[in-house]
């Protein structure tokens, strides 16, 4: 559609790309992650990406430091020291800043590093592990003091990342919300009868940036129409930048939204002052 990348044939007759063309797919690739249109963006040079891609995130300070520092243990395959890393941030920032900062913005590096070809895919599992397994405890322990709404959490068939869903139950978590965790990949049929069974309040769903854009759009009208309109639907992460509403949901664009979204569905629910 965009002209690129134009592909040459092997022996074979089978596709192949030159180096030169991969590099500019991965930054491509990282900038509509972050919600840049692809018209927009395609015919950059890779040097003209990398500078988009530089100001998309903008780090400074100790806090640079600490990033770079964790992203050479991860470098250098040092899970133990990773966890240990991750574990004092998160001691130190609280759970909700630990996911708004921190994991944010090791998310972008890795995936910018990646993007460069700076990591193996191995590398990046790692990470992925290494993240999961901080947020699973962080969760567990602060669980026991869940309340209201009663949040279920998964994401539509085809969906295999999971970073961004447990990132989001761990918001609701601090947020003193009772989470019910499905897990990735469940059926929208399956969905509606686990919100009805777990008397949900709100289904939340995690969009990569993998998942295709028409797919989404109507697997989510297919779930509005199988829950009750009591239950409402939240619908988020870097696979809806660009998707259209949809009627009945609640496009969560960014973790600041979905935090004041939350707040506002306690506001709705307060009763009313006495005259």
């Amino acid at each position: 559609r965009y002209g690129f990348p134009t592909p040459l044939r092997d022996a074979n007759g089978e596709r192949v790309y030159a180096h030169n063309q991969v590099a500019r797919l991965r930054l491509i690739k990282r900038l509509l992650d972050a919600g840049h249109r692809p018209g927009k963006i395609v015919a950059h040079d890779v040097a003209e990406l990398e500078q988009l891609a530089r100001k998309n995130a903008p780090v400074a300070g100790e806090e640079a430091a600490g990033h770079a520092e964790f992203m050479a243990t991860l470098k250098s395959h040092d899970a133990e020291r990773m966890q240990h890393c991750l574990t004092q941030s998160l001691m130190r920032q609280g759970l909700e800043r630990f996911v708004t900062e921190t994991v944010t913005a090791l998310n972008m590096r890795v995936g910018e590093a990646w993007s460069r070809g700076e990591l193996a895919i191995h590398e990046e599992h790692l990470y992925a592990q290494q993240i999961e397994n901080t947020l699973r405890h962080a969760i567990f322990l602060a669980s026991h003091r869940g309340g209201p709404p009663r949040v279920l959490l998964t994401s539509m068939p085809g969906e295999q990342h999971r970073i961004g869903l447990l990132m989001a139950e761990a918001l609701f978590t601090a947020a003193g919300a009772f989470c019910i965790a499905l897990g990735a990949q469940t059926p929208v049929s399956d969905i509606a009868l686990a919100a009805v069974a777990h008397r949900a309040d709100i289904v939340a769903l995690s969009f990569s940036a993998a998942f295709q854009l028409g797919p989404a759009q109507q697997s989510l009208r297919d779930l509005r129409a199988a829950l009750p309109a009591s239950v409402s639907i939240w619908a988020g992460g870097a696979g809806l930048q660009r998707v259209a509403a949809v009627p009945g949901v609640e496009m969560v664009r960014d973790f600041a939204q979905m935090q004041r979204a939350l707040s506002a569905w306690h506001a709705s629910r307060e009763p009313a002052a006495a005259h």
